[in-house]
């Protein structure tokens, strides 16, 4: 790579958001020097493939970053500080100032919850409230105020109730929401003419590239980082690619174009952590430079639509168009047979108000505020009110495994030896390991614990001394403990001791350290073969691939040795024979001793501290032995030739080691030539109330697939026994070489994604909605969930999710239990059911009774009510349907996925609609034909008896319209509908007697007018329930 031209000393006078250098190296020179062989490349791989490559494609933002990126990771660090515009030293703290000014907050992506008027005006922008807010003012210019006001009151009602909803969840949201500003240790400089190196703590939203970070475990990495210095560095990705394990990094290496991009070695990137260890770093992108960014830049782009309100839209402007040319004949027809215009404008729009589902807006709203209250009840916290409606009609539901399916913690599952057999040596030592482990404890060593004393075994710790430790790191993947224990005491003046080191880890790592393995049936050690290794491998590749997570245990016995019980139980000769040496140590230290032995001066001053006592001389005579530097044996020790011999203490061994070669690590010495036992396997279980769920939502229609960062193993092994089906599986690096065509059809088929990056998971989720129609929703915590989240129909997460999924959730959830999505979705299907039962009743009597209101005109010569009279009845009939969110819905309902269909409700309304008119048409012709009410005269009776039949018949056409079954008799509606229809309807009988009748210009009616109403009624439940038969026979479905 040619290197780019340095620049001058000033070196903060230029931004790195308008470096040359970086725009020098995003356009990758390499490519153009090799274009045409490149283009020629391009073009054969295309034309052999005969199809686009779609499963890996990036936009060129993202090119853009994975560019720079490889630019950076392949550049020495020097070169580093050039192409940022940086130095050793760090930014002064004007350059910082003035970068944060260039560049913007340090952010990913700008959320911001929405404004009081940006809700109140989604809430009041709803077609159904505009047409009520003509109509009124039209009321208002024709002196109908009262009707006016009563539409007036109807949009207030709906826009406030949905208003005080969702802005009540979304102030909730916001109290959930994180504080994502953290501090960070930032290396600045300081001084104009002495510059000084100062550590300071800045805002992470003030990051600037340039800036040298200092790092140490828990820390966040605020930015896409190239790493400077680094020790036992290692980092946890999971954040963008949702796997559970950790990612070794370091500072000290140079990568190549190979490299997967989130495999880079010193590169660390903005949201990830820091496991273990420490180092600096040098920040090279923030805000939306950084690698997270390009995950943000599709939120928004793909939003599904949503089929409901587009159908409600388009509902609307049917009865607008409808209500024009109705209204206009009706309008017409008035004023020439009656010659007043202002009177037929009136009555025009009273039939205007008439023909719109004026309480659509209240009883929708009403229907999703009640879902959210009883969601809110389940512990969840409902953003979004059409989200519920879009629970009700999902059928694909995309799950993360971890932490949903799962409990999201270990539990050891056996203990198997090299041949797979269930062995309690294996579990005796894997449990003295975890027992007397105190440095960095896991949930693997509490799983052990937990397995052992639960299980009832009796290892007896208190028999085990511990003597040392050597911790765990993620370089290792180990961890050793060195323990005592007495062994068959014999004499009363000594004690038998035996020491172990007890080492367990990485299967991989364990089976690198042993020489030997333990043949447990046979109480036996043998060599440890190359045939032993590669089936203890197989072994372990199985069990992995059934989901377990497998651990090897190895031991090593150090040499036994007899230690003096106390120094008062040592002969009287044995005691003569030390005083010597006591004295001599007192009298003169024990540094001319080590110089007459030809020990290192160094060393000498270790034994002072350690070792200044009788017992040093024992240890050093055993030593003589082991160190062919120990030559010159002193007078002094050969007075202890009738002590009994002694073993070298383990300390005083490393000490020795260390001393004498220096470079030799006395931990490698310690795990080396060790003896293979067994291995240990854990399992993360899945929840117990997670396979009932997911066969509830499968009864319910819902089909459930798993989207997961982790590994296709383990993702299997989960499904399994959750009850998922794995036949169809596949992994994010598999979709990649897929064609378009070929990508859509395995997204369909497949069950089981594993290792799926955040752009992967946004497309399969559009796959899923834009080729298979289907309506997804996306269960996911995780940063690399926020592209599914937005896209989906319905985007779920937890409280317990980082603060960007959150955001774009619809639904968060206060538990992470499956069976609170159960619950909504049979919330959702009950508000789409009874929102839709509003939907088609409301248009099916409004359009029914607005065509008999115009033959009734056109064949009367005169109004088949006054506009009082008209609007009356419509607001009673309003009144009455306000309990339809209250109205229960048949179990086979709930059963399906429900989705609103553009196509059902023209069909429903040319089935059903002419029903109603041939009610009131009977009504006409008997009223006409038998009270003889011919001319206008007549006009009052004939105003008393329609207003009465057409408020019934509204009234009534809820109960038929509710349920598939014959109403009253197979299917009952709730009390609360119940109630409703009871109370209306008497209202309505008995309005001509009252004193109100009178001043609506209403008559009484003869009682045998109400007989006739009892035999047009059942007449007309007859012949809707024969309609509604033959209409699911042919549509298969009725609301």
């Amino acid at each position: 790579m040619a290197t780019p031209r340095f620049f001058n000393g000033n070196s903060h006078q230029n931004s790195s958001s308008s470096n040359p250098i970086r725009e020098h190296l995003v356009t990758r020179p390499d490519d153009r020097k090799h274009g045409f062989a490149n283009s020629v490349s391009v073009f054969l791989q295309r034309f052999m493939s005969g199809k686009k490559i779609d499963g890996g494609s990036r936009t060129e933002e993202e090119e853009k970053v994975y560019s720079w990126l490889y630019a950076l990771a392949k550049s020495d660090k020097d070169l580093v500080f050039e192409y940022v515009r940086s130095t050793e030293r760090g930014l002064s703290f004007t350059e910082a100032e003035r970068r944060l000014k260039e560049n913007g907050p340090n952010v990913p992506v700008e959320y911001h919850f929405p404004s009081w008027w940006h809700l109140l005006w989604t809430a009041f922008f709803h077609p159904f409230n505009i047409i009520l807010i003509v109509l009124s003012a039209l009321s208002y210019l024709a002196s109908d105020n009262p009707n006016g006001c009563i539409m007036l009151v109807l949009v207030f009602i709906s826009v406030s109730l949905r208003f005080y909803q969702e802005y009540g969840s979304s102030k909730a949201a916001m109290k959930l929401s994180e504080l994502v500003r953290c501090p960070v240790k930032v290396q600045r400089c300081a001084g104009r003419v002495v510059q000084t190196e100062l550590i300071v703590q800045v805002d992470q939203r003030d990051i600037v590239p340039g800036d040298i970070i200092i790092f140490e475990p828990g820390d966040l990495f605020p930015g896409d980082v190239r790493l400077l210095t680094s020790k036992h560095l290692v980092v946890s990705q999971s954040s963008l690619t949702g796997e559970s394990g950790v990612t070794e990094k370091t500072a000290d290496i140079k990568e190549d174009q190979s490299t997967p991009l989130l495999d880079l070695k010193n590169i660390c990137f903005m949201g990830t952590s820091v496991v273990s260890g420490c180092g600096t770093g040098l920040i090279v992108s923030t805000g939306s430079k950084t690698y997270m960014s390009t995950m943000f830049s599709y939120i928004g782009k793909q939003k599904p639509p949503d089929y409901f309100e587009k159908g409600v839209r388009r509902i609307s402007y049917v009865l607008i168009a409808v209500m024009l040319v109705v209204v206009t004949a009706i309008v017409l027809t008035c004023y020439f047979t009656s010659y007043d215009l202002s009177q037929s404008i009136l009555f025009g729009i009273s039939v205007a108000c008439a023909l719109t589902p004026q309480m659509l807006p209240l009883i929708v709203n009403t229907s999703l505020a009640k879902g959210a209250l009883a969601m809110a009840r389940d512990r969840c916290i409902v953003k979004s009110l059409t989200a519920i409606r879009d629970m009700g009609s999902m059928d694909i539901l995309c799950i993360d495994k971890t932490g949903t399916l799962t409990m999201n913690r270990a539990i050891m599952v056996n203990h198997l030896d090299s041949w797979g057999l269930p062995k309690e040596k294996v579990l005796r030592f894997a449990f003295l390991n975890a027992y007397f482990k105190t440095e960095q404890k896991y949930p693997l060593d509490d799983a052990i614990l937990a397995y052992v004393y639960t299980n009832g075994y009796r290892f007896q710790p208190s028999k085990w001394k511990k003597i040392d430790e050597i911790p765990f790191d993620f370089t290792r993947r180990r961890v050793s403990v060195i323990l005592e224990t007495e062994l068959n005491p014999k004499e009363d003046s000594y004690q038998s001791l035996e020491r172990f080191v007890v080492t367990k880890g990485a299967l991989e790592e364990i089976i690198n350290l042993c020489c030997f393995i333990d043949h447990i049936d046979q109480d036996a050690i043998t060599t440890f073969s190359l045939e032993d290794q590669q089936r203890i491998l197989n072994m372990g590749e199985e069990l992995s691939y059934e989901g377990l997570r497998v651990i090897g245990v190895a031991v090593k016995r150090l040499q036994r040795w007899h230690h003096a019980l106390a120094k008062s139980s040592l002969s009287a000769a044995t005691s003569h024979a030390i005083a010597p040496m006591t004295h001599h140590l007192c009298a003169q230290g024990i540094a001319p001793l080590c110089q007459a032995l030809g020990i290192p001066s160094e060393f000498a001053s270790l034994l002072l501290h350690q070792y200044a006592s009788f017992e040093s001389l024992l240890v050093l005579q055993h030593a003589m032995a082991w160190h062919p530097w120990l030559t010159k044996p002193s007078p002094c020790i050969r007075h202890c030739s009738s002590l009994p011999p002694c073993h070298l203490h383990y300390d005083f061994v490393c000490l020795l080691q260390k001393t004498s070669e220096g470079s030799i690590d006395s931990d490698e010495a310690i795990e080396s030539e060790m003896i293979f036992l067994g291995l240990i396997t854990f399992f993360d279980p899945p929840k117990d109330s997670a396979k009932q769920a997911l066969w509830r939502l499968a009864e319910k229609g819902v089909k459930a697939k798993v989207l997961t960062g982790d590994s296709l193993s383990l993702a299997v092994k989960v499904c399994q026994e959750v009850g998922i089906r794995t036949t169809h599986v596949i992994t994010g690096p598999d979709l990649e070489l897929l064609d378009q065509d070929l990508f859509h059809e395995t997204v369909k088929g497949a069950t089981v994604l594993a290792r799926l990056t955040p752009t992967q998971k946004l497309r399969v989720v559009q796959s899923l909605q834009m080729v298979g129609n289907h309506v997804v929703g996306f269960l996911g915590d995780g940063i690399n969930d926020s592209l599914a989240l937005d896209a989906a129909n319905v985007g779920i997460s937890v409280d317990s999710g980082v603060s960007v999924a959150k955001d774009f959730a619809d639904i968060i959830l206060l538990e992470k239990d499956l069976n609170v999505l159960v619950a909504g979705v049979e919330r959702g299907r009950l508000t789409f059911a009874n929102t839709m039962k509003y939907i088609k009743m409301s248009v099916i009597a409004n359009v029914g009774s607005v065509l008999s209101i115009l033959i009734a005109t056109l064949f009367l010569r005169y109004e088949p009510l006054t506009p009082r009279q008209l609007i009356t009845q419509n607001f009673l009939y309003n009144f009455g349907q306000i309990v339809i969110p209250w109205d229960k819905v048949e179990e086979d309902y709930v059963k399906t996925p429900q989705s609103f269909s553009r196509k059902g409700l023209p069909m429903f309304i040319l089935w059903n609609a002419p029903v109603c008119t041939l009610c009131d048409l009977v009504t006409l012709l008997f009223v006409y034909f038998y009270y003889r009410a011919y001319t206008a005269n007549d006009a009052r009776f004939f105003h008393s008896a329609w207003f009465t039949e057409g408020l019934l018949m509204q009234t009534l056409i809820i109960h038929l319209i509710r349920t598939e079954k014959i109403p009253f008799i197979q299917e009952v509606a709730s009390w609360p509908v119940i109630c409703s229809t009871v109370i209306v309807s008497a209202i309505g009988i008995a309005i001509p007697f009252t004193p109100i009748g009178k001043v609506m210009d209403f008559v009484r009616l003869p009682f045998s007018y109400y007989g006739f109403l009892v035999v047009l009624f059942i007449g007309y439940f007859s012949v809707g329930q024969v309609v509604k038969r033959i209409y699911i026979l042919i549509y298969h479905k009725w609301l």
